[in-house]
């Protein structure tokens, strides 16, 4: 287990993610179709060639769910009672195929649940940012989280 427990966790707590993961093609192809999106943007090359991008534009909910995920293994793996809630969802800059993403967290907030008397809330704000350093998704994430004596 590498995620921490609620009382292990204070505001300010800051993690850049070792992991890191370059976006290809069949990511989003698999992505987009499983998810029953007909966007042209992410599976036609001729639309996307015509578009402001000029190329692929890799599926958002794709780019959201890497942030996630790239994010799990130091942050809540193994202590996770539920993901409550994600909340101010951006995406500044697109991602492409090629991209390799990277991830950090920083907890912004801590509380103790009032339902749960051995889990809190810990919010954490993620960023996933692609190799020229531009941030391609960010979101705050709030997770009900077990403590450590739970």
């Amino acid at each position: 287990m590498a995620g921490k427990h609620f009382d292990e966790w204070q505001v300010g707590d800051r993690l850049t993610h070792e992991i890191t993961r370059t976006v290809t093609e069949t990511d989003n192809l698999l992505f987009t179709t499983m998810t029953h999106n007909p966007q042209p943007l992410h599976l036609d090359i001729e639309a996307a060639k015509g578009s402001e991008f000029g190329q692929i534009l890799v599926n958002g909910t794709f780019t959201f769910a890497l942030m996630v995920g790239l994010s799990v293994s130091d942050t809540t793996l193994g202590t996770l009672v539920a993901n409550l809630g994600y909340d101010k969802l951006v995406m500044p800059s697109p991602v492409f195929i090629g991209d390799t993403m990277r991830a950090t967290s920083e907890v912004v907030e801590l509380k103790v649940s009032k339902s749960r008397p051995k889990a809190g809330i810990v919010t954490f704000q993620h960023e996933l940012i692609n190799q020229r350093g531009q941030i391609a998704c960010r979101c705050l994430r709030s997770a009900l989280v077990k403590c450590k004596d739970a």
